[in-house]
């Protein structure tokens, strides 16, 4: 993939295509800001030590958003409120993704100084719903898209009309809702407040990355893949399975993989958001250790 400009707006790639554990960047020329710079260390080096980055926007807390962060120390830092707390400690970090068990914590913690060199941080200040920011020739406004994470945030720049989706990527493999404060519902209702931005480019933050016409049916396809693990959950339920069984079903990455420590959090976390919807429908039960569908 190659950088592109759209006015101001430069977009750069993640290595692999962004996908995880990379992501790509957007940098803002002349007002000199960077958001989420998880895309290429090498390319970030450069842009550090050969542009005036200013400023750190950060769409949302997750690992592959912020992994080349520690490279701009000294520059400040914007993040939504409700996603701030979890750059500032550790175990705030692993506390916001739901993750319990010793053995689980030691792995994260591992993975996160090693890999995407966490280092606490504490923002300059916050980026809120509805707030209009003028980066130099740009106007951009401040979108808050929960579901992600409680906090995640868009960015309509008016100009170009090119707005920034985050998370919400329209990847073949759905959305994310697995951390602690995820929602379903404001999944949904966040990617519908999307499709309706007048925007003429879309930028995101994995795979594909940019599309240059209305992204059409791929909205659409991205929300259904929430029905699909529904769906094939209800059928798994149709005989009584522990949390264990259903995540040895393997629904949403749809085979094991590894580090299973990685996969089997991630397996488990999405599937108990889709329990907390069916069991506050009626449509499961628990009984004990186990979930059963109600016929």
């Amino acid at each position: 993939m190659e950088e592109r400009c759209f006015g101001s707006i430069r977009f750069i790639p993640g290595e692999n295509r962004g996908k995880y554990p990379f992501c790509h960047s957007v940098y803002i020329e002349g007002a000199g800001v960077l958001i989420d710079p998880s895309s290429d260390r090498q390319r970030l080096k450069r842009l550090r030590d050969e542009a005036d980055v200013k400023a750190i926007w950060l769409s949302h807390w997750h690992e592959d958003h912020f992994m080349h962060l520690d490279l701009f120390e000294n520059v400040p830092l914007w993040i939504s409120e409700p996603d701030a707390p979890m750059l500032a400690d550790l175990e705030h970090f692993l506390d916001g993704y739901g993750i319990e068990g010793q053995a689980h914590r030691d792995f994260w913690r591992k993975l996160l100084v090693k890999q995407f060199h966490f280092r606490p941080r504490k923002p300059a200040g916050f980026l809120q719903d509805g707030q209009q920011a003028q980066l130099g020739d740009v106007t951009v406004d401040i979108i808050h898209a929960p579901g992600h994470t409680p906090g995640h945030l868009c960015f309509f720049f008016r100009e170009p009309k090119v707005l920034f989706l985050g998370d919400y990527d329209l990847t073949p493999f759905g959305p994310w809702y697995g951390d602690r404060e995820s929602s379903i519902p404001q999944t949904i209702a966040s990617v519908k407040r999307l499709k309706e931005i007048p925007a003429q480019t879309w930028l995101a933050c994995h795979e594909t990355g940019v599309f240059e016409e209305n992204p059409g049916p791929a909205w659409d396809r991205f929300l259904a893949v929430i029905q699909r693990r529904e769906q094939k959950l209800l059928e798994l339920l149709a005989t009584p399975r522990t949390m264990a069984q259903i995540v040895e079903a393997w629904i949403v990455y749809g085979r094991p993989r590894e580090p299973r420590e990685f996969y089997a959090f991630g397996e488990e976390a999405i599937m108990k958001k889709h329990l907390q919807v069916l069991l506050a429908d009626g449509r499961v039960v628990q009984e004990g250790q186990q979930y059963r569908r109600i016929v």
